[in-house]
């Protein structure tokens, strides 16, 4: 699966009329071009933002699956290698995947549970500063 995550910095309302100021990462999803993304983006956060709002940077990235958990806070990020067994020939590939919790021991366990029908073995997994995947809309 092919992302867009995109970095943004911006003055955001943060209550009693003082902004503060945000620097968030957004994953946006189905978007055909970065300009798409981006705008994607913007409508998203448009409400909130109360002054500037910059672009700092927007890449594609590539995850292998994401498993999303509404009742999670925060996306963790994890390397998986998996085995495959072609006849008589092993090949193992190292594949990222998401996975979304509260807390580090849940990511884990939430992964180790959907990847337990797999030959696979967990490698890492860290939290990211990822705060929501969009789905763009054409």
């Amino acid at each position: 699966m092919i992302f867009h995550e995109i970095k943004v910095n911006y003055s955001r309302q943060t209550g009693e009329d003082n902004p503060g100021k945000a620097k968030e990462t957004y994953l946006v999803d189905g978007a055909v071009s970065f300009a798409d993304a981006e705008n994607c983006l913007m409508e998203e956060i448009k409400p909130f933002i109360f002054g500037d709002c910059e672009v700092m940077s927007c890449k594609r990235s590539q995850y292998f699956e994401v498993f999303p958990n509404e009742g999670g806070a925060f996306w963790y990020k994890a390397r998986v290698e998996m085995i495959t067994i072609d006849g008589e020939k092993e090949t193992r590939k190292n594949v990222a995947v998401l996975v979304q919790a509260n807390l580090l021991d849940d990511a884990v366990f939430a992964l180790k549970q959907v990847l337990k029908s797999y030959d696979c073995e967990l490698i890492s997994i860290a939290k990211t500063p990822i705060m929501d995947i969009l789905h763009a809309t054409h």
